[in-house]
């Protein structure tokens, strides 16, 4: 399975830490955010990584990963997308990557303490369709929201006002090489962007999602507020295990 980081945007919300960077190119504690995508993928066995990124600091992504073997990789490719056109439509430069294979998906603002693994074994053995993550947050409202039905998602809404459950779909996502045919399905939403959350319902309708929920902590990092949430996590975690490492007996 091949994996897709989408690093795109203009990064607005974030102004004026953005003026003269890329979002994902800002430090969550001691590295940069770009970082922390990629590592989760590759602690997931996946080794075949193309990055979506834009704006005019794409190329200090190439300066900073290079080929990316300090994650121990062979090679990392690289797509760029035009302006603000969505999550969708980011994900959608990358169909001849994935080469009719299986996709996972992971915003690059998107910061976690779980080991992704056993949700990608888990798609793996899935005879097709997708598969979601879902965390509690105490606002939802904020993001896209799963109306559940026992242990079924009948729909997600995104950024709702009011919210059918407690629930957010994080940004991390598996997909059968059917996303693309869905992508290409879609119109613009009222805010002129390819939504994500559109192809998660065309799976819904289709009978094939599937979602599990993370048990650790995660934040994305694309508002001040959640860039603040997001060191002060990683912080805690790295502080809290060099500690546990340092009186462990040798």
């Amino acid at each position: 399975m091949k994996g897709v980081i989408l690093a795109g945007g203009l990064g607005t919300r974030l102004r004026p830490l953005t003026k003269v960077t890329n979002k994902h190119l800002l430090p969550i504690y001691d590295k940069p955010m770009i970082y922390y995508p990629i590592e989760t993928l590759c602690k997931a066995g996946i080794r075949d990584i193309m990055i979506v990124t834009g704006g005019s600091s794409a190329g200090d992504f190439l300066r900073l990963l290079g080929n990316g073997a300090e994650f121990g990789l062979k090679d990392i490719f690289y797509t760029y997308q035009e302006g603000e056109g969505g999550i969708a439509d980011a994900l959608r430069l990358c169909e001849h990557f994935a080469e009719g294979s299986r996709i996972a998906v992971i915003l690059g603002d998107n910061i976690i303490q779980d080991d992704i693994s056993p949700f990608v074994r888990k798609f793996e053995r899935q005879d097709s369709g997708a598969r979601i993550l879902l965390k509690h947050v105490d606002d939802p409202q904020r993001f896209g929201v799963p109306e559940l039905d026992g242990d079924r998602i009948v729909r997600i809404d995104e950024k709702p006002a009011e919210p059918k459950s407690s629930y957010a779909v994080t940004g991390i996502y598996m997909y059968d090489r059917r996303v693309f045919d869905f992508i290409r399905k879609l119109k613009p939403s009222n805010r002129g962007e390819l939504e994500i959350t559109d192809v998660n319902n065309a799976y819904i309708r289709e009978g094939d999602l599937f979602y599990d929920v993370l048990d650790g902590w995660w934040t994305d990092a694309g508002t001040f507020e959640s860039l603040f949430h997001a060191n002060q996590l990683v912080a805690r975690s790295t502080i809290s295990a060099a500690a546990s490492a340092a009186s462990s007996p040798r």
